[in-house]
């Protein structure tokens, strides 16, 4: 079935760019970061330190396939995958109240005038991001919720892991080009505002997923 297959991978991968968007768009000390960097030092100095930060994206999205793997079972059953989008679903809408609610400005340090080689803030980038293990909940909430299972295929696992990275970079490849074009009217509270805007973007997605799993679950029966 080559147009079936070919369904199969589109969607996996349409999947994969909206959790990788989906991780990375938050305004954490790592997006914080590249907002510095890029009004401080340039716009490619903030797109490596988003780079750096996709890599360590890409570390805890392996780890939580593998856990989803070792389920795959219980994933790929038709009423436990409903049950999985629900809990995925109101997982993600708590993280987007507290999105929402955070003010990411208090995370804000002095940086150095040094602009340092691009690999040097890549590198930083990727350790201030990998020290934050937390970021499993929210892929954990994410692959459950887009019911994001990786079949065991070399094929198929490059492809879907290769997603969520292209989602990650195209989120810090567009937020860096939008403070570079704003740089002079940029400051602390467009920071709190992307941030709100962000927050109330996964609520509304959150619900809208929750209503239509909910919906499916009474409409086909899975009870």
């Amino acid at each position: 079935m080559p147009f079936t297959f070919q369904l199969d991978i589109l969607n996996l991968i349409l999947k994969g760019i909206l959790i990788g968007i989906i991780a990375s768009a938050p305004m954490g000390p790592v997006g914080v970061l590249c907002i510095q960097r890029t009004l401080n030092k340039g716009r490619w100095y903030g797109f490596v330190t988003g780079i750096g930060a996709a890599v360590s994206d890409l570390i805890y999205a392996m780890i939580t396939g593998l856990g989803m793997t070792l389920i795959m079972d219980l994933v790929t059953n038709g009423q436990n995958r409903f049950f999985l989008q629900i809990m995925g679903s109101i997982m993600l809408m708590a993280f987007g109240v507290y999105c929402y609610r955070s003010d990411p400005t208090k995370k804000i340090h002095a940086t150095s005038n040094k602009k340092g080689t691009l690999i040097h803030n890549g590198i930083t980038a990727f350790l201030v991001t990998f020290s934050n293990p937390l970021i499993i909940f929210l892929f954990m909430a994410s692959f459950a919720q887009f019911a994001f299972v990786i079949p065991p295929s070399p094929l198929s696992i490059g492809i879907g892991y290769l997603s969520i990275v292209c989602g990650a970079l195209l989120w810090w490849f567009g937020l860096t080009w939008l403070i570079d074009k704003v740089r002079n009217k940029f400051d602390n509270n467009s920071i709190v505002i992307i941030n709100r805007i962000i927050g109330s973007l996964v609520i509304i997605f959150s619900v809208i997923v929750l209503v239509g799993t909910i919906f499916n679950l009474y409409t086909f029966g899975v009870y």
